[in-house]
């Protein structure tokens, strides 16, 4: 099948085990998709891996195509340099001058939250509405915020980072005090991510932190009292973090991501609890599940080029 030129485009999620591609058409169809495992710690390496899989793909669609890439943490608008990143080899490194220089083209890199936000707004849960917040709840807590069909940046590159804010304590008596990697303390993220919800459960029960969050849920549904007051207990934070976001940027649909989002519980316990802490008469805020899954990291880097914006 012969695509016209500029219409495909090619999304890299580079994970810290595993960089995966996938090939999109202008409608969204994928068209090839290949993963290899990442290069460990090794900087040249990553860039290495990214290019050879980029050429492999284009080679089997024997076209070329723009490229985006999504990446832990974000480049810095002031260095162009990478920051905030958990593969902490691509910290203070180019990363976009030399994947474009590897690639022999312009690439965009964008935060992977924001790359699940842009494919969830693009043809995913979120798709015709105006302004989409996209909410990762996994090993971390991430966000991207997607105006008319655009990702929002910002000057800082942060656009979306709800996770490093502080939890809003006003809706719980005795918050527990945490501290996060980032050296803040009570971010969102120390008690709205798997680890975070393991450990409100292992300090609840006064034990050591073994459950993990899906043997919480799996407990809570069988009637464990413990494991159902801490999953009602991350309810009432998840709504008490996302009432900030609705308060500030009133978007018209969230839509969560990341391994907790497939709690389903969340999605009949939100509504009554937004109604409690957002800042309106009534919360018409729809919560919903992502429709890409685990995808959709990939498929938002696709969509860094979008399908209106020729090559």
């Amino acid at each position: 099948m012969q695509h016209p030129a500029g219409t495909l485009r090619i999304g890299v999620d580079l994970g810290g085990t595993k960089i995966e591609a996938l090939a999109i058409d202008a409608e969204g169809r994928e068209l090839a998709r290949k993963r290899i495992a990442s290069p460990a710690h090794d900087y040249a390496l990553t860039i290495a891996a990214i290019r050879g899989l980029v050429e492999e793909v284009e080679a089997g669609l024997g076209t070329r195509a723009r490229v985006g890439i999504g990446t832990p943490g974000a480049v810095s608008p002031a260095t162009g340099l990478v920051k905030n990143a958990n593969s902490t080899q691509l910290n203070g490194r180019p990363l976009v001058a030399d994947l474009a220089h590897a690639l022999g083209r312009e690439v965009r890199v964008a935060n992977d939250a924001d790359c699940f936000a842009l494919s969830e707004a693009s043809d995913g849960a979120g798709a015709g509405h105006g302004v989409v917040f996209g909410v990762i709840l996994g090993t971390g807590v991430g966000g991207g915020l997607v105006v008319d069909g655009r990702l929002r940046v910002g000057p800082n590159a942060i656009a979306g980072e709800w996770g490093h804010n502080e939890l809003p304590a006003r809706t719980e008596a005795a918050l527990p005090e945490t501290r996060c990697y980032c050296g803040r303390r009570r971010c969102i993220e120390t008690y709205l991510s798997g680890p975070g919800l393991a450990a409100d459960y292992a300090r609840a029960t006064s034990t050591p932190p073994g459950a993990d969050a899906k043997r919480i849920v799996d407990l809570a549904r069988g009637g464990d009292v413990e494991a159902r007051a801490a999953l009602a207990r991350y309810c009432q934070r998840l709504a008490s973090g996302l009432a900030t976001v609705i308060n500030i940027a009133d978007p018209d649909v969230i839509v969560l991501g990341g391994g907790l989002s497939k709690i389903e519980e969340l999605y009949a316990a939100l509504p009554p609890l937004l109604e409690q802490v957002v800042f309106s008469d009534r919360c018409d805020t729809p919560v919903v599940a992502n429709r890409h899954g685990d995808a959709s990291g990939v498929r938002g880097a696709a969509w860094l080029w979008p399908a209106a914006e020729p090559g």
